[in-house]
This record gives structure tokens, C-alpha cells and sequence, in this order.
């Protein structure tokens, strides 16, 4: 069996088509814009309370987050009223400022209980947070 052998060489198809590599650039750019939207970062879901009159405080604090069903968390770890303790000791011999993040629907006596613990413990500063609402 003889092969025909091309001689000529052709001068014409010397250019590369990019049509398909733009596209094929698209649809990555399309698939990781979407797939990136649902990528959500783990936290505690926490309503704040809206205050008119709020501040925003600017210094590094230690945030104790109280959850609608009154499970306490420090850092999204949950603690109990005893590790809490002990955390609370560790900021107040720092002397660093504590934030609760409370949700709304966080009863009145579990804050209470922290902030006693807080004053307890010696630390003076404490704040609350809450959404600016007007």
C-alpha cells in the first residue's frame, strides 16, 4: 500500500482559531463565579438588636456571642458557663474590652449572667453590640 506524500506546503492554515479558547476561558469564568457564591463562611447566626444611638468601637475586644437559644460561644466555639469563666479570667488579666453579641430573641437573664460574670471577673469595659437602625 503506496501513501500519497503532500509536497506543497500550505501557506493558509498557519493561524491558530482562538474562538474556542475564549470560550472555553468563559465558561471556567462563569463556573467559579458561580460555585464561589455558595461557598458561605461558618458563624453563629446572631439578629443584633437596633439601636439609634450606637458606637462603633474600634479597639481589638473579646466577643462572647449569645444565641437566640441561649448557647454561649466565644471565637464560634461554644463554651459552657464554666469554660466561659476561665476565658473571662484570661481577658481580664489582660484588661481587654469585651463585646456580647446578643440575638434578639436571647433571653435577658443568660446576658445578665454574663455581664455579672464579666464585673465579677474585674472587667470594666464592656460593650453590647447592635445594628445602627434609623
Amino acid at each position: 500500500m503506496r501513501f500519497k506524500r503532500h509536497t506543497k506546503i500550505e501557506h493558509g492554515l498557519g493561524q491558530i482559531d482562538i474562538a474556542p479558547l475564549i470560550d472555553m476561558v468563559f465558561q471556567l469564568l462563569i463556573f467559579f463565579m458561580l460555585t464561589s457564591s455558595f461557598v458561605f463562611l461558618p458563624g453563629i447566626k446572631v439578629n443584633l438588636p437596633k439601636a439609634v444611638t450606637s458606637e462603633i468601637v474600634k479597639k481589638e475586644s473579646v466577643v462572647v456571642t449569645v444565641s437566640g437559644e441561649d448557647v454561649l460561644y466565644i471565637g464560634g466555639k461554644v463554651v459552657t458557663t464554666a469554660e466561659l469563666r476561665k476565658e473571662l479570667t484570661v481577658a481580664a488579666r489582660k484588661q481587654s474590652p469585651l463585646l456580647i453579641k446578643s440575638d434578639k430573641r436571647a433571653s435577658m437573664g443568660r446576658i445578665v449572667e454574663v455581664w455579672d460574670l464579666c464585673r465579677e471577673l474585674g472587667i470594666t469595659k464592656i460593650n453590647i453590640a447592635t445594628d445602627q437602625g434609623r
